[in-house]
C-alpha cells in the first residue's frame, strides 16, 4: 500500500497527523507481507530416484573444507564453509549430512538455529535470505563417519567414507558425500572447492585439484589427551564439480608428477602397499598408472576436445573393508581413485568420465547412461586402438550374448530405475546403442556429435532429450524411432 502526497490545501498539522495515523498500519502490513514471502527451501532436489537427495532454494558456488582426521580413533572433525546464492526468498534451507554430530551453524557469521532429521540438516538463519543474495553458511561438526554398506544400488559394495589400513578414502557415487561433509549432495549443483586437511605426522592427505601448500605443527586431535605432531595439506579445485566427484584420501603415497605427451599436467599417487603388485604390463604400479592415464588422456583430448581439469592422474589405494580388499574404481574429478591394480581399459574408462559425467554432468540420476554408456563405449574404443577387438565387434558380441528372454533387456537404458542404475545394460547396452548410432549416421557425424556435445555442455548438467535432439540436428535425419526403440523401451529389438 503506497502513501499518497497530502493535498497542498491541507494544513500542515492535519497532513502530518494523517501520515502518523497511516504509518503504523502500513508498516505492519508491509512487515507481514515481507514475512510471508520467505519460505523454506525444499528438502530434496527433485530427483526421481532419490527424492530426499540434494536440496532446493539455493545454488552452491564454493565449498571450503577444513578437516582434521585421526585414523587412530577414526575421528573426523570439520568446519565446512559454503558460499551459495538463494534462488528463492528463504526462511530456512537444508543441507545433507548423514551421521556425525553438529556443534554449531553460522549464517553470514551469525549463529543460526538448526535441527536434524535423518540425513537432513535444516538451518534457520536469524533473518530471511532474499532471492539472489549470496550468503555463507559455516558448519562445525565431527564424529566417526559411517561407511554405507549393503546398498543394492552398488551391489552391496561399501562406499562413501572408507577407513583404510593407513588412513581413509572417500568414494561418493551416488550419495556418499554426505557421510563426511555437509553439502547439497546432488549432481545438479556444481561448485569449486578448497581443501585443508590436517593429519598425524607421517601421513599425507590428497584431494581434488592441485596442491597449494603444506605445513607442519601440532594439532589438538579431539580424541587425544594432548596435541600431537601433525601435517596440514591444502588442495585447490578451481573447476566446477559435483559432490559425488569430491575426494579426500589419507595415507602414505609414492608420487609421480609430470605431463602427458600432449601437455596435460599429471599427478599419480600409489599406496606403497601396492608398489610391487603385478600389473598388466609388468611395470611398477606407479609407472603403469602414469603411462596408461597419460596415454588415455591424450586420446580423449584428440577424440572429444580439450581437457577441462588442471590435472590428470590417479589415486591408487590399498582399500579394504573388514580386512577384505575392495574392487572399486571411481572417476573423482581430475584424479580417479582405484582400490587396487586395474586393467588399462578401466583406467581409460575412468579418464573418459572426465569428459562424460564430470565435465558434462547428469541433471539427475535417471540420466546415468550419459555417464556410463559413454565411458564404456570409450573403453571399447581404447581397446580397439590398442589392437584388441573393434568397437563394432564388442557391440555385436553384447547383442548376441543376451537372448530375447534374458531379463537383461528389461532394464530401460534412459530410465533404469534406482536400484538398477548401475546395471550392465546401462554400461554395455548403452555403449552398444552408441555404436549402433555411429553405424547409422557415419563416423564423421558421430564424432562431431560427441565433440559438439562436450563443447556445448562442458561445466553444465544435461538430460537425455538434449543429446537426442543434438544427434538429430547433426545427423540431419529423424532418429526418434531409433532412440525410442533402443533407449526408452525394454525388450530385444532386431539389429538396426
Amino acid at each position: 500500500m503506497a502513501l499518497r502526497t497530502p493535498p497542498r490545501f491541507l494544513p500542515l498539522a492535519v497532513a502530518a497527523a494523517g501520515l502518523l495515523a497511516l504509518a503504523p498500519a502500513a508498516s505492519a502490513d508491509a512487515l507481514a507481507a515481507s514475512k510471508a514471502q520467505f519460505t523454506p527451501g525444499a528438502p530434496g532436489a527433485g530427483d526421481p530416484y532419490f527424492p530426499q537427495l540434494g536440496n532446493g532454494g539455493y545454488d552452491v558456488a564454493h565449498y571450503g573444507l577444513d578437516l582434521t582426521y585421526d585414523p587412530e580413533f577414526d575421528q573426523l572433525d570439520g568446519v565446512v564453509t559454503i558460499r551459495a546464492t538463494a534462488t528463492q526468498d528463504l526462511s530456512s534451507f537444508n543441507l545433507d549430512l548423514s551421521g556425525l554430530d553438529v556443534e554449531q551453524v553460522r549464517v553470514d557469521d551469525r549463529r543460526a538455529s538448526y535441527k536434524r532429521r535423518g540425513a537432513e540438516l535444516t538451518v534457520t538463519p536469524r533473518k530471511g535470505l532474499r532471492k539472489g543474495r549470496t550468503f555463507e553458511v559455516r558448519v562445525t561438526y565431527g564424529g566417526v563417519p559411517q561407511t554405507i554398506v549393503g546398498s543394492p544400488i552398488v551391489f552391496g559394495s561399501p562406499y562413501g567414507f572408507l577407513h583404510t589400513p593407513d588412513g581413509m578414502n572417500t568414494t561418493n557415487e551416488p550419495n556418499g558425500a554426505s557421510t563426511w561433509f555437509p553439502s547439497n549432495d546432488h549432481p545438479s549443483d556444481k561448485a569449486t572447492y578448497d581443501f585443508k586437511i590436517t593429519v598425524p605426522a607421517g601421513l599425507t592427505a590428497v584431494a581434488n585439484g592441485v596442491p597449494v601448500g603444506k605445513s607442519s605443527g601440532k594439532a589438538g586431535f579431539s580424541r587425544r589427551s594432548a596435541a600431537a605432531p601433525s601435517a596440514t595439506f591444502r588442495w585447490h579445485e578451481p573447476d566446477l564439480m559435483t559432490t559425488y566427484l569430491a575426494t579426500v584420501d589419507v595415507g602414505k603415497w609414492d608420487v609421480r608428477t609430470g605431463k602427458t605427451a600432449g601437455g596435460v599436467p599429471m599427478w599419480v599417487g600409489v599406496d606403497p602397499a601396492l608398489a610391487t603388485a603385478t600389473t598388466p604390463t609388468g611395470a611398477p604400479a606407479i609407472d603403469y598408472y602414469y603411462d596408461v592415464t597419460a596415454r588415455s588422456t591424450d586420446l580423449w583430448v584428440q577424440t572429444y576436445g580439450p581437457y577441462q581439469n588442471n590435472t590428470a592422474g590417479a589415486i591408487v589405494d590399498d582399500a579394504r573393508f573388514n580386512g577384505e580388499p575392495l574392487g572399486f574404481s571411481l572417476e573423482t574429478n581430475g584424479k580417479p581413485i582405484y582400490s587396487a591394480i586395474r586393467p588399462d581399459r578401466t583406467i581409460a574408462h575412468e579418464m573418459a568420465h572426465q569428459w562424460f559425467g564430470n565435465a558434462v554432468g547428469p541433471r539427475d540420476w535417471q540420466q546415468i547412461w550419459l555417464n556410463e554408456s559413454f565411458a564404456r563405449w570409450s573403453n571399447w574404443y581404447w581397446t580397439e586402438k590398442q589392437g584388441g577387438n573393434t568397437v563394432a565387434t564388442e557391440a555385436l558380441n553384447t547383442y548376441n550374448l543376451h537372448p530375447a528372454d534374458d531379463a537383461w533387456w528389461n532394464v530401460v537404458i534412459a530410465d533404469p530405475k534406482r536400484d538398477t542404475m548401475f546395471h550392465n545394460r546401462v554400461y554395455h547396452g548403452g555403449a552398444m546403442v552408441l555404436q549402433f548410432l555411429r553405424q547409422k549416421i557415419g563416423d564423421e557425424k558421430f564424432f562431431r556429435l560427441l565433440r559438439t556435445w562436450y563443447a556445448q555442455n562442458r561445466g553444465k548438467t544435461v538430460v537425455t532429450e538434449q543429446f537426442t535432439t543434438l544427434a538429430q540436428q547433426i545427423a540431419g535425419q529423424d532418429l526418434s524411432a531409433f532412440f525410442n526403440t533402443w533407449l526408452w523401451s525394454p525388450g530385444k529389438p532386431p539389429l538396426p
